[in-house]
């Protein structure tokens, strides 16, 4: 950075203010985000606030600027961080973590895109071919998981809809060889039904904008958005991301990553059957329910490899024991659609499971010499999805909100009462402060 660049407004660390009160500490946030300084500390935590826009802070030059150098050496920074955090795993040969909290479209995934391209960039340029495979794999495997666990919200147009913990594993030498995904709570409602304003998975709309017309042809599915009715709230919407280009950055991702071309097109197919599963209706002929076009089980049977009848009972039945004996009962026409719906969302989330499986095979930590010397450690990085408040909420929404709250009490578990713990411990004078 220059020594323009360089330059600090208002306080970089809130621990150096004066007085801490609430209009303060936002008149101090106001004061450098006006002036460009997006990140701010608080000790050892950074908070940041969205721009909304690109900013040249994450070049080469930068990541030189915070390589190696200790965490208030340099200016409030997502990268001064992830190196604390790298520096403390390769001095001490001990786990760490990077938890990435805040609320829908604060910039969260972006922040841990950046965080391993950091921890990537710094790690020994390495005459192995496996780290640099190894790191490769890491950085494809984001576009991949946002494709189809990331929606266009109102708050965001590329909002996480699912929870990611990664592990990174590290080499004696510091060295990443490897590492490890659990999603959780993929809101799979979006699949069915979105709020006015917002999309489905960008998955869906990928296809049916990028896919080449032999390929939707082979999958019986048109570009138009609207004719589909899972996603026709969401084709109405004028948005600035580019589906067709998105769609052509994912799969060749998905081809480096490792998967195999009838990976990719089984994916493909689950896609267009969820979508041609909306479309299926339900008719009532006096004391039985139908489906009112038999040609779209026959489609739907084909792209899942399954034979029409089983789709058709599937639909129109449910299974019910009643003491030995096995009976199927036939659907009403509002439990047909209520198990169409409920079909549609259970294929998807098993395909993002399944692709999340699939990247967990290609970057897992190989049997090698790399971790005979018994250092394998770990950063992990938290990124969870934002709190948000809807006119209706869905039972995920609560769900997530639920978890953004117990990741809170995290927070004020490791900050606030460790702290004071500390402080009593060592005798120093000091008001205790209450919380819940």
């Amino acid at each position: 950075m220059a020594e323009q660049e360089s330059l600090e407004f208002g306080k970089a660390d809130f621990v150096l203010m004066d007085t801490v009160s609430m209009p303060e500490f936002m008149a101090n946030l106001r004061l450098r985000f006006e002036k460009g300084r997006i990140y701010t500390f608080i000790g050892e935590v950074v908070v940041s606030v969205n721009p909304y826009k690109s900013l040249n802070i994450y070049g080469r030059d930068t990541i030189e600027q915070y390589k190696g150098r200790e965490l208030y050496e340099r200016p409030p920074h997502l990268f001064a961080i992830a190196d604390a955090a790298y520096k403390a795993m390769k001095r001490r040969s001990k786990d760490t973590c990077i938890v990435i909290s805040g609320e829908s479209g604060a910039g969260k995934t972006e922040a841990s895109k950046y965080i391993m391209q950091y921890i990537a960039a710094i790690t020994n340029p390495s005459q192995r071919a496996e780290i640099e495979r190894v790191k490769n794999m890491l950085l494809k495997s984001n576009c991949v998981l946002e494709a189809f666990g990331n929606a266009k919200t109102n708050r965001n147009d590329n909002s996480s809809r699912f929870g990611k913990y990664m592990d990174i594993n590290f080499d004696f030498k510091g060295d990443p060889i490897g590492g490890h995904i659990n999603n959780y709570l993929l809101e799979k409602s979006r699949v069915i039904v979105q709020q006015p304003g917002e999309r489905s998975f960008h998955s869906f709309y990928q296809l049916l904008q990028g896919g080449s017309d032999q390929m939707l042809r082979s999958l019986h599915l048109q570009k138009s958005l609207s004719s589909y009715n899972y996603i026709h709230v969401g084709a109405q919407l004028k948005s600035s991301i580019n589906d067709a280009a998105e769609f052509k950055v994912v799969a060749d991702a998905m081809k480096v990553i490792g998967f195999k071309p009838e990976e990719i097109q089984t994916a493909y197919k689950i896609l267009a059957a969820i979508l041609h599963l909306g479309n299926l209706k339900f008719v009532v002929d006096g004391d039985t329910t139908l489906i009112e076009d038999g040609r779209l089980v026959s489609i739907i049977a084909e792209l899942l490899s399954t034979k029409t009848d089983m789709v058709e009972k599937a639909l129109l039945y449910r299974t019910v024991a009643t003491g030995r004996d096995v009976i199927d009962k036939q659907h009403t026409e509002q439990e047909a659609s209520y198990g169409r719906d409920a079909f549609a969302k259970a294929i998807y989330e098993r395909l993002f499971c399944w692709i999340v499986s699939r990247i967990n095979d290609i970057i897992a930590v190989k049997n090698s010499d790399t971790t005979i010397h018994g250092k394998n450690t770990v950063i992990g990085v938290l990124d969870i999805y934002g709190f948000e408040i809807f006119d209706n909420n869905s039972f995920e929404q609560f769900c997530i909100n639920y978890c953004n709250e117990k990741l809170q009490q995290l927070f004020i578990q490791l900050v606030l009462k460790q702290e004071q713990e500390e402080y009593q411990r060592e005798g120093i004078p000091w008001k205790h402060m209450g919380f819940l």
